[in-house]
């Protein structure tokens, strides 16, 4: 084994774990002049401090056991149980629209009472009087972070147009200050502001799906488990 295959197998061994995360591409405006939803991350971020970010974040336990309004897509949930624990699928989109929720404020559901006690990190959506819905959301990209930093995510990327938002889409007032500069950015001027790579690599491929329209095709993902980094597609 070489020293640069010996450090890449100590990354993934001793690193952090990898967790599973969801971020969501809200795009507004697609056909005429499309802009997307992005906000800062604070400076003592230990992940990605001072970059300009999509709303999300890791899946949380109780993600698994919420009510969604209504299925995934089937296209969506098919290519979310590629590669990875078929059950997970509901929680990503979940976690996808909680995320949202507390870092913006804004609402992807319709109206409708809880059947049981939200869990812990849902209570504030369940009180807004609404059940969580995955309806106009796509699977877009994915991708799992090298190793070699402080944290490590699978993240699924979602995008859906913010036709879907129900309440106000430019009311932040709920968000729990998790973002700062919450804004909605022209898709050409995305790329001018402070990102991660792979954040402006989403940004080329939402640009894609802006003027062939949704579905996907296929789902990119960038598959950087053990260190070396591998392109897949998923159908």
């Amino acid at each position: 084994m070489g020293e640069t295959d010996a450090r890449l197998r100590r990354a993934q061994i001793d690193g952090p774990p990898i967790r599973d995360a969801a971020t969501v591409i809200v795009l507004r405006d697609a056909a005429t002049a499309p802009r997307v939803l992005m906000g800062q991350r604070g400076s003592g971020a230990a992940f990605m401090p001072n970059k300009f970010v999509f709303p999300g974040g890791a899946v949380d336990a109780a993600d698994a056991g919420v009510p969604l309004a209504c299925p995934l897509n089937a296209a969506c949930e098919t290519r979310l149980r590629a590669e990875t624990d078929p059950a997970l699928a509901p929680a990503l989109v979940a976690a996808a629209i909680r995320e949202v929720w507390e870092e913006t404020g804004l609402i992807f559901g319709v109206p409708g009472a809880w059947d049981r006690p939200a869990p812990e990190g849902w209570e504030g959506f369940a009180a807004s009087g609404h059940l969580p819905s995955p309806r106009g959301f796509h699977f877009v990209f994915r991708a799992i972070t090298p190793p070699g930093r402080p944290r490590r995510f699978d993240a699924r990327f979602f995008l859906v147009e913010a036709e879907a938002v129900v309440n106000d889409p430019d009311d932040f007032s709920g968000a729990q200050e998790e973002l700062s500069h919450l804004q909605w950015v022209p898709l050409p001027e995305a790329r001018g502001f402070d990102l991660p790579f792979i954040t402006e690599v989403v940004l080329a491929e939402v640009a894609r799906l802006s003027r062939q329209g949704l579905p996907p095709d296929s789902v990119p993902f960038f598959n950087n488990r053990t260190g070396r980094s591998e392109f897949l597609r998923l159908d």
